[in-house]
């Protein structure tokens, strides 16, 4: 193909189809082209099987990480009666038996967390039959099922383009394990051609990226599909880079061989070392060493080394080369961030693939393979989109304001744990959502996909942001307390008591506060619309590093319990609170209470909310706590006195027993050691609050508030 060449917009039938603009108004089309979407992607996925030649294809595991692609055949159906189901679609299981045993197991499995469980697995003939009946089920939904548009993310029809485009994904991971199965057990199918151009690798070069501003994320109304991680906003600012022409090449990857790349440990970051140790890697998966020289593994077949078709790697190889090239240019050589490759894209000036053919070798357009690293030009670049995907330096995190969609809760937030990379640009099997400029898919790090790289050099510093969603109970049960929903009318603590404390200050001054017993920090955000400087003090260092990441990034994400084992997602932001703008103010910082160093002090105010029931000698506390406060300042206590031997001895209970024969309270009990330094200013009275347990399960507490105002030491 001649790069330039104008494409006409309107698809052949043998051009695979693009994902569908889900804003149609007319039903009727709407339908007819969701079925001929479903049809097509099913029977390309059925045709990709058939390049297994036997049935021992379909049984014996390409590699140990995963399963045997006998589970993959069937996954992709039962995902459709699992979601369609969930939706409200589907009404009744097909084979309750196989939508339990393809369901789960998808994933990759670590390299160094093996499971050799044993399946009794039905034959290939039973599974096909099942696909039919999935695929007949389907579309009598699509031809009958009661149909609102537009399809978005709330429409239960949702779920019909999202198990589509899951398919789409199969597609391309299965190829992958084809392609990692004994020779003996695939064949050629005319459908899945490869490609059968090769030369001499160019040479590449690195040439200038300017710096400016990219804007990713889509909105929930966008007239595309997307996967949950592709919603939101991110945005920013990239620095000038310099990236390389072409992708790696095999030619240009042979250097980093030859030199011992593999054999050499400071090339190789930590997991990468343990993953080349646990594997032996000496050179690329699909390379083979041979009498005839270097050849090259397929899908379904060995030909000679294309030298100038790219390496594909994964992320520890790709990193290793950038680290070694890095060494002997003296450049900073690595891999681009995912905001690097957009901005590559936007200077490439790279379009959604309307056209058809695609002007790159991507939604199997053109070949069943890789092709020649300068066979697609996209302005002076090359491959910016399509032949391999391209490893990024970009752990995969969740953009301001996305969500959790509730169809497939667990589609990307597996994936926020600092252990899987985005990919960007597609492959040459990339088809439907992955093509999308707006996809982020992500893969653990050891994984192996159609997947090479492109390298920049740039002086800008690699910054990866937090992304994991809390699960610990404790930590997601106080983050939810704090910054969660208000439940039964009964409004934020946290946010009421600061509001109370500040309400009080009147015109004394509000240079200090102390927040004590902080936990993760609403109280102090919200002390600091009025106070100069807030520090918190919690003795939980688990509690206050979010409180601490709340500051620093202005946001925290968190899992609370639904029903069972099932979660729901949450997403907090200062800037939902109007809290961002003055975060800067607060200081978390790790404490006892009954014991704090002497330089927490001179403060206007200190706040111990729910906090003297839960100390080991509340009295010691009480007895001190004025040395901390300046003459006039407050001290606002709250407490529901629930007073318990676990943290507190009961000879240090402040009340709430029989003394001298008569019943003692804890007010008693803090009035008589807080008298001489404080004078009751307010109090006492309740302020409710409302823990979430469950979805059906809330703690409602009534805490008794009192406010003090410190004496001078001569009254």
């Amino acid at each position: 193909m001649t790069a330039g060449k104008a494409f006409s917009f309107s698809l052949p039938e043998t051009t695979n189809l693009r994902t569908p603009r889900l804003d149609i108004n007319d039903t009727e089309a709407m339908r007819a082209e969701l079925a001929t979407y479903f049809n097509s992607t099913f029977e390309r996925y059925e045709s990709l099987f058939e390049t297994l030649k036997s049935e021992e294809g379909f049984y014996q595991k390409s590699i140990p990480l995963r399963h045997p692609l006998i589970f993959y055949y069937g996954h992709t159906a039962t995902f459709f009666v699992n979601k369609l189901l969930l939706a409200g679609l589907l009404t009744q299981r097909i084979n309750p038996l196989f939508e339990s045993m393809f369901a789960i197991g998808v994933d990759e499995m670590s390299w160094d967390d093996l499971n050799e469980a044993h399946y009794d697995w039905p034959t290939v003939a039973e599974v096909k039959a099942y696909r039919q009946q999935v695929k007949n089920s389907v579309n009598h939904l699509i031809q009958q099922a009661p149909l609102t548009l537009p399809i978005n993310w709330e429409n239960p029809w949702w779920a019909v383009v999202m198990c589509i485009e899951h398919e789409n994904i199969h597609l391309e991971t299965s190829s992958v394990l084809i392609r990692q199965q004994q020779l003996h057990w695939v064949q050629y199918q005319p459908e899945w051609k490869a490609c059968d151009i090769s030369g001499p690798a160019p040479e590449n070069k690195l040439l200038p990226v300017d710096a400016g501003n990219v804007k990713l994320g889509k909105n929930f109304d966008d007239a595309f599909y997307g996967w949950d991680n592709e919603y939101g906003q991110h945005q920013a600012e990239v620095g000038e880079f310099q990236a390389a022409k072409y992708l790696v090449s095999n030619q240009e990857f042979l250097t980093f061989v030859e030199a011992g790349g593999y054999q050499q440990q400071q090339y190789w970051l930590e997991e990468g070392l343990q993953w080349r140790e646990f594997t032996q890697a000496e050179h690329p998966t699909f390379w083979i060493k041979s009498d005839q020289g270097w050849q090259l593994r397929l899908m379904t077949e060995i030909v000679p080394m294309r030298w100038d078709w790219p390496v594909e790697v994964n992320y520890h190889e790709a990193k290793a080369f950038c680290l070694w090239k890095a060494e002997i240019t003296g450049e900073n050589v690595r891999l681009p961030t995912e905001d690097e490759w957009y901005r590559l894209a936007q200077t490439a000036n790279v379009q959604e693939l309307n056209q058809a053919p695609a002007p790159a070798n991507i939604h199997l357009d053109h070949f069943a393979s890789s092709c020649p690293v300068n066979q697609f030009a996209q302005g002076d670049f090359y491959d910016v989109t399509g032949n391999v995907w391209q490893w990024t330096e970009t752990l995969i995190y969740p953009f301001d304001g996305s969500q959790v969609h509730r169809l497939y809760d667990d589609f990307t937030t597996p994936t926020y744990d600092g252990k899987h990379n985005l990919i960007k640009g597609g492959s040459w099997i990339s088809c439907g959502n992955e093509t999308r400029l707006s996809s982020r898919y992500a893969f653990r790090r050891h994984f192996f996909q159609h997947a090479g790289f492109r390298y920049v050099v740039s002086d800008s510093p690699v910054k990866n942001l937090d992304s994991n969603y809390e699960t610990d109970k404790m930590l997601s049960e106080y983050a939810e307390f704090h910054f969660g929903e208000s439940y039964f009318d009964v409004p934020n603590f946290q946010q009421a008591i600061a509001q109370l404390a500040i309400d009080k200050m009147g015109d004394k001054p509000a240079r200090r506060a102390l927040d004590l017993g902080c936990a993760v920090g609403r109280a102090s955000f919200e002390l600091a619309r009025h106070f100069d400087q807030v520090t918190g003090i919690d003795f939980s260092a688990r509690l206050i590093n979010l409180g601490v990441q709340l500051k620093r990034d202005g946001v925290i994400r968190y899992a609370v319990a639904d029903e069972g084992d099932l979660l729901l997602y949450r997403e907090q932001r200062l800037a939902n609170f109007g809290l961002q703008d003055t975060a800067h103010k607060v200081d978390f910082m790790q404490g006892d209470a009954c014991n704090l160093k002497a330089t927490y002090s001179n403060y206007d105010l200190v706040l111990a909310a729910n906090l003297l029931d839960r100390l080991y000698d509340p009295i010691l506390f009480l007895k001190q706590i004025h040395q901390r406060i300046n003459v006039g300042g407050l001290l606002v206590l709250t407490s529901p006195y629930t007073w318990q031997e676990e943290h507190t001895d009961k000879a240090n209970w402040l009340g709430g027993f029989k003394k001298d024969g008569e019943s003692f309270s804890t007010l008693d009990g803090i009035k008589s050691v807080l008298e001489n330094q404080f004078k009751l200013i307010d109090g006492p009275f309740s302020q409710a609050f409302v823990i979430r347990e469950t979805r059906r399960k809330f703690q409602h507490t009534l805490s008794e508030v009192t406010i003090w105002e410190r004496l001078d030491d001569e009254n």
